[in-house]
């Protein structure tokens, strides 16, 4: 259930960095909230952001064991830790952030997620 919320959660920064890849006026949810919309190089990570970001979902729910291993659970296990890991720096990170939207909302979000992986990966 915990590797549901996870990907849930996370599902929705991926689903916002489509729309910031995509030209759309959100970027006072991301990278310090410096851009309303990105320029097309933020674009570009923000792409890659979103491949990233859906590995890291395929990750979570197969270290929760929702869905089938595509790698041996050691190294998933230890994936997930990456990412909880990551998650927990970035959360630091959008705490400290300029923009309100990116501290209020993406923060808490990038907290929940965090948790997620961190159980998960201790469950696996």
């Amino acid at each position: 259930m915990i590797s549901i919320l996870g990907a849930l959660v996370f599902g929705i920064a991926t689903i916002i960095y489509v729309l910031l890849a995509l030209g759309f006026p959100l970027g006072e949810f991301a990278l310090g909230g410096k851009y309303k919309v990105m320029p097309i190089q933020f674009r570009i990570v923000c792409a890659i952001s979103v491949l990233v970001q859906l590995f890291a979902i395929v990750i979570i729910l197969q270290a929760g064991g929702i869905i089938s291993l595509l790698f041996s659970l050691k190294a998933t296990k230890m994936i997930c830790f990456f990412f909880a890991a990551y998650l927990s720096l970035n959360s630091i990170m959008n705490a400290l952030s300029n923009s309100k939207k990116e501290k209020f909302i993406v923060t808490p979000l990038s907290i929940i997620a965090a948790v997620c992986f961190w159980i998960t990966a201790f469950n696996a």
